[in-house]
Formats: structure tokens, C-alpha cells, sequence
């Protein structure tokens, strides 16, 4: 890792390490970024947020009732500025990164849901992220009703009911909504999804760098993670790290000794061990 991109892993760090009332969410959202664009003036898009915000409010002048102000933020963002989910181009990285987000107005659901809660926290909104699997919402638990938002498809807001709408689409109809699904996300939790995501981006390109750099700022947030202590001794040993691969994997068979992959995992040591490289099965 060269020096401009460790600094910025270094700042990540400091961020995310915040307990969770004290964690700007946008700005480590933005040093996730940083890796990539070593340059982006996080500062100066934290700014953005502040000025979105402030547009909201020129519209609204004195209103203050939290339906208006949330109808005339959804309004903003959505149909005035025009911010929506790149449905043609789903998997490109730079949906994930929020300072693209904020340049091109295409983003996925989850960093649409983070300009969507730093406007709205800017002007009080009760506003929270639901963990959604493969769809993330963004919830109003208003007095009256509560509501989920869905920022990917123009900030359409839906009832709980519909909820399960959205888990047919993304599961096939076989999976049946519960509480589990429409957990609060916390902003340690979004900014892991967040690095998943660029995960499985990199994978599924064989970016093993790009990868890996994901799986260790999500081991900065969740040191004893098995799958992604696993997940990195993996890509270490795609990389020619055959040392440094075998004690992520043999660290992993000591959190999850009864995983299923632990006869994989097992032959995947011993061939470093005897080779120094992964076979081609690997």
C-alpha cells in the first residue's frame, strides 16, 4: 500500500473506531473513497450535504411539521436534483463511492440512503437505515405511521406492508418478512455493507488489491470476523503472500473450527505450506 493510501486507511480507522453517536457517517463514507481517489477534499463534500440541506430549508421557510419537511426533502433530492439508482450499471464501484454519488446522482441503495440521512439528520428528521437484505431502506417512524423510503427508486415511500414486495423481488418469493429483516442499521453497519459491496464488486472482477484493501478496512470494524480473517488469507495467497496467507487461515480454523470449508480451508494451508502459491482450483 503506497503512503498516500495507508494515510487514508489511518484516518478511516480513526473514524470508525468513534463510538457510534460520535461516527460522522458521511465523512468515513468518504474515506472509504479515499483509497481509491487519494485526493477527494473530503471536507469540502462534507460541505455538500450542509448546502443540500439548507436548499430544503429555503423552500420550506418557518414549516417545521416532520412530514412536510420530509416530503419537501424527498422532493429535493429525488426530483429536483434528480438523484437516482444506476440501474444499468449496478455493479460499477463508483456507486459505492460517495463523492461519485454526489457528482453523477447515480448511486445504489445504500449510498442514496446516506445523502438521504445526512440531509435529513441535517434538518432534524427522525430519520434511521434498515438493513434490508439486498435492498437497503432508509425508515420514518413517525407518530402516526411509520414509513420505509426506498432511495433507489426516486425516494418512493412505502408502507411495512410492502416490504415484503420487495423481499419477492429480490429472493424469489420464498423468504417471508419478520423483524429480522427491517433491523436498524447502525452506522458501523452501513459502512461495512458499504465495504461489502466494493468486496464483491473486486471479486467478481478478480481485483484481488482492490479486494483485499475492502476485507481489511471491514476487519478494522469487525477484527474477529471469521468469514473475512478467511476471506483474507485467501486473497493474500491470490497475491503471492503465502506467509501472511496461512496465519489469516489458520487464525480462521481457530474462530470457526467446526465451518463447514474447514477441509477446504486445510488444503489450502498445506499447498502454501508445500508450494508457496494457491493451485488452480484456488
Amino acid at each position: 500500500m503506497n503512503a498516500p493510501a495507508w494515510s487514508a486507511r489511518q484516518e478511516f480507522a480513526r473514524e470508525v473506531e468513534r463510538p457510534e453517536e460520535e461516527l460522522n457517517l458521511a465523512r468515513a463514507a468518504l474515506l472509504v473513497a479515499r483509497e481509491e481517489y487519494v485526493q477527494v477534499p473530503v471536507d469540502r463534500y462534507l460541505v455538500r450535504f450542509d448546502v443540500l440541506a439548507e436548499e430544503v430549508r429555503d423552500r420550506l421557510g418557518s414549516e417545521r411539521a416532520q412530514p412536510i419537511v420530509l416530503t419537501e426533502a424527498l422532493r429535493h433530492l429525488f426530483a429536483v436534483r434528480k438523484m437516482r439508482g444506476n440501474r444499468n450499471h449496478y455493479h460499477d464501484p463508483r456507486n459505492s463511492f460517495l463523492n461519485d454519488v454526489l457528482d453523477r446522482g447515480l448511486g445504489i441503495p445504500l449510498t442514496l440512503a446516506i445523502v438521504l440521512l445526512e440531509v435529513g439528520w441535517r434538518l432534524d428528521l427522525r430519520l434511521e437505515g434498515v438493513n434490508f437484505p439486498g435492498h437497503f431502506l432508509v425508515r420514518y417512524p413517525g407518530e402516526a405511521v411509520e414509513f420505509l423510503i426506498d432511495p433507489f427508486h426516486g425516494g418512493k415511500v412505502r408502507l411495512r406492508s410492502e416490504a415484503q414486495k420487495i423481499l419477492d423481488r429480490q429472493h424469489g418469493g420464498v423468504v417471508r418478512l419478520d423483524d429480522r429483516h427491517l433491523k436498524t442499521a447502525t452506522k458501523h453497519d452501513m459502512i461495512v455493507r458499504l465495504l461489502l459491496n466494493l468486496k464483491g464488486i473486486y471479486h467478481r472482477t478478480r481485483d484481488h488489491s482492490r479486494a483485499l484493501a475492502a476485507v481489511e478496512r471491514i476487519l478494522v470494524l469487525r477484527p474477529t470476523a471469521p468469514s473475512q480473517i478467511r476471506d483474507r488469507g485467501y486473497l493474500l495467497a491470490q497475491l503471492g503472500r503465502p506467509e501472511e496467507a496461512v496465519t489469516q487461515l489458520e487464525t480462521y480454523l481457530t474462530f470457526a473450527p467446526a465451518a463447514r470449508d474447514v477441509q477446504r480451508v486445510e488444503a489450502l494451508v498445506r499447498e502454501l505450506r508445500a508450494n508457496g502459491k494457491p493451485g488452480s482450483q484456488w
